[in-house]
């Protein structure tokens, strides 16, 4: 009996039961979710059982964007705005010699033998720094495929009488009817093999 005055005691039993059915009742229906993934089965690692092909630097275009937006282009400053011509002066260059087998009988270039000697050959190297801002980033990134672009445009113009990016979005437009698809897939590949879009994007730490 307890003592006159005395606080109640509390049966700790009952609060250990009710404790232990909330640990249950949480225990059930709380969800943890878990990342999602997709199954890979990774090719074994092989030797390579050819040498990597020689680049020429002369077939390679260097773009650099560093934290402040700045463009570099062949190691000049250049605004972004002339991207384009320079991208499109390089890649139709056309610069290996008559007879040769890299020589481009297509490219409307200057041919300067220091410069690319063929656009299948022709490699644009982007890189920026970490601190980038991502529009400039995108915009240095839009002008190069436009550059791209426009010359396939002017080649598809001259083999099909029709832009190349017409074709390309009339191919991949789901309401094509299978006959035209193909017809359409041929000419997309044969302008895409005379400008071969060979676009090379690396990050760079960023500079003190």
């Amino acid at each position: 009996m307890p003592r006159r005055g005395a606080p109640p005691e509390v049966n700790a039993g009952s609060m250990a039961d009710i404790a232990f059915l909330l640990l249950i009742f949480f225990l059930v229906t709380t969800t943890i979710e878990t990342d999602a993934g997709l199954d890979r089965m990774l090719p074994p690692l092989e030797p390579p059982t050819e040498a990597p092909p020689i680049i020429k630097e002369k077939n390679i275009f260097t773009v650099n964007i560093n934290k402040n937006g700045q463009l570099l282009v062949e190691d000049e400053l250049a605004d972004i705005k002339s991207l384009k011509e320079k991208a499109m002066a390089f890649l139709d260059n056309g610069g290996a010699a008559k007879g040769t087998e890299e020589y481009c009988n297509y490219c409307m270039g200057k041919k300067d033998i220091a410069s690319s000697d063929n656009p299948s050959k022709a490699i644009i190297s982007l890189k920026n720094d970490r601190e980038t801002q991502y529009g400039v980033y995108i915009t240095v990134q839009n002008e190069i495929v436009a550059a791209y672009n426009e010359l396939r445009n002017r080649e598809s113009q001259r083999l099909y009488k029709r832009n190349f990016t017409d074709m390309e979005a009339e191919y991949l437009n789901p309401e094509t009817s299978d006959e035209a698809k193909a017809v359409l897939k041929e000419r997309v590949k044969k302008i895409q093999e005379l400008f071969p879009q060979k676009f090379s994007e690396a990050e760079t730490s960023s500079g003190n």
